[in-house]
């Protein structure tokens, strides 16, 4: 079985050094969605938060030795599925982020925790519970 994701757009950053998790970051930056995309981003408004599916471009190739890491911020070895390592058997990472504005095809958003140029692949919104989509 082949899987294939095409980006829907990209990230837009002038940060450097990126903290190492959403829930850490006041980072802003942009996405920059594809104009095909345009009537989907209609109902994504300031104030709320979505959340974003990426891919980790930039990581290492995953070998079997990824499996048990010890992240810098934990004291013990842990699996990779409990980690939010970029470095995974599909490099698929996910940020939830806070709208601060969004005009035609770019959303301006806070809590970055991907570097200039990284490929979205979705985004979705964030539901709490309370919600219906």
């Amino acid at each position: 079985m082949t899987i294939e994701f095409k980006p829907i757009g990209y990230v837009k950053t002038s940060i450097d050094k990126m903290p190492r998790h959403w829930t850490v970051s006041d980072v802003e930056g942009e996405l920059i969605i594809d104009g095909q995309y345009r009537e989907g981003l209609k109902d994504i408004k300031p104030g709320t938060k979505i959340v974003v599916l990426f891919h980790f471009h930039k990581s290492q190739p995953f070998d079997s030795n990824f499996l048990r890491r010890k992240p810098p911020h934990h004291k013990e070895i842990k699996g990779v599925f409990s980690i939010c390592s970029p470095v995974r058997p599909n490099p698929i990472g996910l940020s939830v982020l806070d709208v601060l504005d969004i005009k035609d095809t770019t959303i301006h958003v806070k809590g970055l925790d991907m570097i200039n140029d990284t490929p979205v692949l979705d985004i979705k919104p964030h539901i709490t519970g309370m919600e219906e989509d």
